[in-house]
């Protein structure tokens, strides 16, 4: 039997789905990063980021938007940098705290965002 995927560890779409809403409220009151999501329709957002972290996660690739460097580059032309990338990753840790996900799996969640970083920096 092979092991499961991250997301099958994680709770697969279900579990992605109360992640990325739980996320982006944290997001959205985060005062570091808000500010990059104010023109964003957020329930179109809400629904890329779900389909990325599936794929992202080991789980069905249904993700049909940009690469993280033409995904973000308006964001970069903004002043986008590792302080909030390191926002963005922290929230997203204390969104699977709060759902109750092992320190283990929050880790290997981290360390695939981690691994966008410099694209998504464009770097």
């Amino acid at each position: 039997m092979s092991e499961q995927s991250l997301y099958e560890q994680l709770g697969g779409e279900a579990a992605v789905n109360a992640a990325v809403d739980i996320f982006y409220r944290k997001v959205l009151s985060d005062d570091r990063i808000s500010a990059f999501f104010e023109d964003v329709d957020m329930e179109k957002q809400a629904a890329k980021q779900k389909a990325f972290l599936t794929m992202a996660f080991g789980g069905p690739h249904n993700y049909t938007g940009l690469d993280m460097r033409r995904g973000h580059a308006h964001l970069v032309a903004r002043g986008l940098n590792d302080s909030h990338v390191d926002a963005v990753i922290e929230d997203l840790g204390a969104t699977l705290r709060e759902l109750g996900v092992n320190e283990e799996l929050i880790a290997q969640v981290a360390a695939i965002a981690e691994s966008t970083r410099n694209d998504v920096l464009d770097r």
